[in-house]
């Protein structure tokens, strides 16, 4: 074996590791592949001889490639205020995930959080995910962001604050979840505004993103009344809903006629229901399994 092919070999052991990274640090599945090539092109032409720790510096390879992919991203958002909701991990509510897939939603990586991350300045999202996510040492992260490890250890805080405080942790009980969920869209197919209000948390928030084709789907709505109320708006799709694990918590594809118009993807805390994270673009729709759409 030549020494290309035994970096080759190498790289394919930590490829599922170096593209959850990709995947927390860019909420998006193309791009994460797109930064575990170009990771792998910086390493297949770079001199390994001096390479002690070989998980470490790929780690490292690949966080620099999101890093940078993060920041152009910023700088040609032009609205920061436009809401987008990062890839779900969609997968059957029965079944064993792929390899793959466990590596995606190791640590209970839920699209709530993904969503606090989306919001984090890239050397934020950097820190905390590489810190928090994966056990990277300050001193290691502090080169790759151009600080002190104090500072990468401060920027680890304040997002961490964040997160705690926008992304509230998830009753552990799949089943439980399922209830709640359940008990929904019962009451949303019977138009019980009570009974929508009682399963929703006060604050709850609803977050919807249409895509470029369907910006009247954009949008952030707060409150359990507003949410409410919108979910009765929305009860003629009850009888399409298919249940699935969104991003490994309780979940659905809505799909008439065998075509998903939404995912929604539900954060149950406390026995009530928090967070609404819904995608309605028909762009990244269109590759969900036709097993996850029903008969």
């Amino acid at each position: 074996m030549d020494e290309r092919e035994w970096l080759a070999e190498r790289f394919e052991e930590h490829r599922n590791r170096l593209r959850a990274i990709a995947y927390r640090m860019l909420g998006s599945f193309s791009e994460a592949d797109d930064a575990v090539q170009d990771a792998w092109l910086r390493v297949s032409r770079a001199d390994t001889g001096s390479v002690e720790n070989f998980a470490g510096w790929l780690t490292t390879v690949v966080a620099r490639v999101c890093l940078n992919a993060l920041r152009a991203r910023a700088s040609r958002r032009e609205d920061p205020l436009d809401f987008h909701l990062p890839e779900p991990v969609i997968t059957p509510e029965s079944g064993r995930l792929d390899p793959e897939q466990e590596a995606l939603l190791a640590d209970s990586v839920g699209l709530a959080l993904l969503v606090v991350l989306d919001n984090l300045a890239p050397a934020e999202r950097l820190a905390f995910v590489l810190h928090d996510m994966f056990a990277v040492p300050f001193e290691d992260i502090a080169p790759m962001i151009e600080r002190s490890p104090a500072a990468a250890r401060q920027l680890a805080s304040r997002a961490r604050r964040r997160v705690q405080g926008q992304a509230p942790t998830p009753d552990p009980d799949l089943g439980r979840q399922r209830e709640v969920v359940d008990a929904f869209f019962a009451a949303a197919r019977k138009g019980d505004f009570d009974a929508l209000v009682a399963v929703l948390d006060p604050d709850v928030v609803l977050r919807s993103d249409g895509g470029p084709s369907r910006p009247r789907l954009t949008f952030v709505m707060r409150g359990a009344r507003d949410v409410a109320s919108q979910a009765r708006v929305s009860a003629s799709l009850s009888p399409f809903v298919r249940p699935a694990l969104i991003n490994g918590a309780a979940g659905v594809v809505v799909a008439p006629k065998r075509r998903a118009q939404f995912v929604m993807a539900f954060t149950v805390a406390g026995g009530r229901i928090v967070a609404i994270d819904v995608l309605a673009d028909p762009e990244r729709l269109g590759d969900i399994d036709p097993a996850l759409l029903g008969d």
